[in-house]
């Protein structure tokens, strides 16, 4: 039996998500995304993407983030719920 317990997020705690969408949401928008952090990466060529990072106090605030983009009519690209190991080692 494995020593690393398998652990199991729920709908109503704390969790670090990384969201990607299509286009430019401007930095004024932090804390409509509950202080999320935003970066935009424009390529050259490419269409631009924004990504949104951070810590939601609970999946409703996630659904309150998505709910916006949608509302601001920019196309969602990914939702990844990043463990705490994932969440540590991006921050570097």
């Amino acid at each position: 039996m494995s020593s690393k317990q398998e652990r199991y997020l729920r709908r109503d705690e704390r969790a670090t998500y990384q969201i990607l969408i299509q286009g430019i949401l401007d930095s004024r928008w932090k804390d409509a995304v509950c202080g999320m952090n935003i970066i935009d990466n424009i390529p050259g060529d490419k269409q631009p993407v924004t990504t949104l990072r951070g810590e939601l106090s609970d999946q409703s605030a996630l659904a309150g983030v998505l709910n916006l983009i949608f509302l601001l009519g920019l196309p969602l690209l990914s939702v990844e719920y990043l463990d705490q190991e994932s969440a540590v080692s991006s921050k570097v």
